[in-house]
C-alpha cells in the first residue's frame, strides 16, 4: 500500500508542477490588469502630450482651414509622428477658404441717446459670413428668440439687423449637460441667419453660445450660401443685453462692417499615422482629434488637447514596447469647425472596408476632467469593458457610458455607417466659456487633465485594438 501511496502522490506533484510550468508558460493576454496598469501609470507620468500641444498653440497657433497656420500644423504633427516611427500618410482634402476682415459696430440711433454718443458692439463675424460695404451698412435692429418669432415678424425683417437673442444656458452645463446646452444655441446661431438672409434681412447676429460673459464673443459656422450671403456675426452677451434694454425704450438702430471674403476651396490634409498591429493587421482602430482651429486664438482645448491626446497614444505605447493585434491609425482630422471635409474624405475613401474598422475614438470635447469614457456599442457588449473601467478607476475615470450613438464630428459618417464609436467623458461646464473665443489659449489647459486625458485615450484604445469579442456594428443611421 504504501509503494502505491507513494507513486500516486509521485504523478501527483508531477501533475501539479506540469500545471505549474504550463500556467507560467501560457502568454498573458494583452488586455491583462498589468498591461493596462502599466499604460495608466506611464501616461500619468508623461509630459510628452502637453509639449506637443504647446508646440501646436505656441508656435504655430490658429489653425483655420485654408490658412497658413492649418498648413504648418500639417506639417509639424506628420513631423512628430514620423519621430515616433509610425507610418504617416496625408490624405488630401480640399477644404473652404474663408479668411475675415474688419469688424466693428455700434448703436447709433436709440431713445434718449445725447447728442455724438454712439455704443460700441462687440461682435465677430461668424465663419462663412458674407460682408458688407466697406463703409458698413446702418439699418434698424429688431430682436428675436426663435425661428418661429422671426417668421411673425415678417414685415419687419427686410431690410433689417436681426438679432437672434438665445441665451445659452450655464445652469445646465454646469449639471454635466454642456453639449446639449451648447447645441440648442449652435443649431439657431448656423440656421438663423440663413432663414434671416432667405427673409431679406440685411444682416443677422446671434447671441454669443457659451458662458463666463467677460464681453467674449464667440464665432461659429453659419449656413449661409452663395447668392444669400449676408454679414452674419455673434456679439457678447453684453451687448445683446444693451440692445433688449435700449430696444424696450424705443427703435434701435446700429451701423455694422464685417468684411469677410470667402475664397476658393484651398489644398489640404488629414495626417494619418499608422501603429501597425500584429495578428490583425488589417483590422483598424481609429484614434482622432481635429486639427483645425478657428481664427480668433490658438485652439487650446477646441481640439488641441484632442489631437495632442491622440497623438500621445502612439508615444505612451511606444515608451511601453507594446505592440497592438490590431492596427492604430491616429488621424489628425482638417476642417472640422467650418465643413468637416476631413471626416467626409476619409469616409469617401474608406467605405469599402469599414468591416475592417473595428471603432473609432474621438476627443472634442476640450482637456477638462475625465471622468471615464462614453461608446456607442450595444447593451450586451457593456460587461466587456469591466477590466478597462477597474484600470481606470485609480484615476477617477472609470465610468462608461453606453449611448445608442455617440454624436462626434468628423467620425460621423463612420458611425452612421455603423462603426462604434467612442469619446472621452469629460467635465465640459466650463468648457464653452472659451470655446471658439480669443481666450482658448494654452493657459486654460490643465497639465495634470490632460495626463488624465492621455491614460484614457491609451487605455481604451490599447484596449479595443486587443478585444477578443466582436463587439459588432452600431445600427446604420439614414
Amino acid at each position: 500500500m504504501k509503494s502505491v501511496f507513494k507513486h500516486s502522490l509521485s504523478l501527483t506533484i508531477l501533475s501539479s508542477a506540469l500545471l505549474s510550468l504550463g500556467a507560467a508558460a501560457a502568454p498573458a493576454s494583452p488586455n491583462d490588469p498589468a498591461t493596462l496598469g502599466q499604460i495608466r501609470d506611464s501616461a500619468m507620468k508623461s509630459d510628452w502630450a502637453y509639449e506637443r500641444l504647446a508646440d501646436l498653440t505656441d508656435l504655430v497657433g490658429p489653425r483655420l482651414s485654408g490658412s497658413a497656420g492649418a498648413a504648418a500644423a500639417v506639417e509639424q504633427v506628420a513631423a512628430a509622428m514620423r519621430k515616433l516611427g509610425a507610418k504617416v500618410t496625408l490624405q488630401p482634402v480640399k477644404v473652404p477658404h474663408w479668411v475675415r476682415g474688419a469688424e466693428t459696430a455700434e448703436l447709433v440711433e436709440y431713445s434718449g441717446r445725447p447728442a455724438g454718443i454712439t455704443q460700441k458692439v462687440v461682435l465677430t463675424a461668424l465663419g462663412g459670413s458674407g460682408a458688407t460695404p466697406a463703409a458698413g451698412l446702418t439699418a434698424p435692429v429688431i430682436i428675436v428668440r426663435s425661428f418661429d418669432e422671426l417668421k411673425a415678424k415678417g414685415d419687419q425683417v427686410k431690410g433689417s439687423i436681426v438679432l437672434f437673442d438665445f441665451v445659452f444656458d450655464q445652469e445646465m452645463a454646469d449639471r454635466g449637460h454642456a453639449g446639449p446646452a451648447y447645441g440648442r444655441g449652435a443649431g439657431l446661431r448656423f440656421a438663423g441667419p440663413k432663414l434671416a438672409a432667405d427673409m431679406g434681412a440685411a444682416a443677422a447676429l446671434v447671441r454669443s453660445v457659451g458662458g463666463a460673459n467677460y464681453r467674449l464673443a464667440h464665432t461659429g459656422a453659419t449656413g449661409v450660401v452663395d447668392g444669400a450671403r449676408i454679414p452674419a456675426a455673434a456679439v457678447t452677451a453684453e451687448d445683446a443685453m444693451l440692445m433688449n434694454r435700449l430696444s424696450a425704450r424705443g427703435p434701435l438702430k446700429m451701423r455694422l462692417v464685417v468684411t469677410p471674403q470667402t475664397l476658393p476651396d484651398a489644398d489640404s490634409y488629414n495626417v494619418i499615422a499608422d501603429l501597425p498591429g500584429t495578428d490583425k493587421a488589417d483590422e483598424v482602430v481609429i484614434v482622432s482629434g481635429h486639427l483645425d482651429s478657428w481664427d480668433l486664438a490658438t485652439g487650446a482645448h477646441d481640439d488641441g488637447t484632442g489631437v495632442a491626446g491622440a497623438m500621445a497614444v502612439i508615444d505612451t505605447l511606444k515608451k511601453l514596447n507594446l505592440k497592438p493585434r490590431r492596427t492604430i491609425r491616429v488621424i489628425a482630422w482638417m476642417n472640422e469647425e467650418n465643413g468637416t471635409r476631413g471626416g467626409k474624405a476619409y469616409f469617401e475613401d474608406n467605405k469599402t472596408k469599414l468591416d475592417k474598422h473595428f471603432a473609432a475614438i474621438e476627443s472634442d470635447s476640450g482637456g477638462g476632467r475625465p471622468f471615464g469614457f462614453i461608446g456607442s456599442v450595444t447593451q450586451p457588449m457593456v460587461k466587456y469593458f469591466t477590466p478597462l473601467k477597474t484600470a481606470l478607476e485609480p484615476i477617477g475615470a472609470g465610468i462608461f457610458e453606453r449611448h445608442d450613438i455617440a454624436g462626434a464630428a468628423d467620425t460621423g459618417p463612420l458611425e452612421r455607417a455603423g462603426v462604434p464609436v467612442f469619446e472621452p467623458l469629460v467635465d465640459s461646464s466650463a468648457y464653452f466659456n472659451y470655446h471658439h473665443t480669443t481666450a482658448d489659449t494654452l493657459d486654460k489647459v490643465s497639465p495634470l487633465e490632460l495626463k488624465r486625458h492621455v491614460a484614457v485615450m491609451t487605455a481604451l484604445t490599447w484596449y479595443l485594438a486587443n478585444m477578443e469579442e466582436n463587439i459588432g456594428r452600431v445600427p446604420e443611421q439614414n
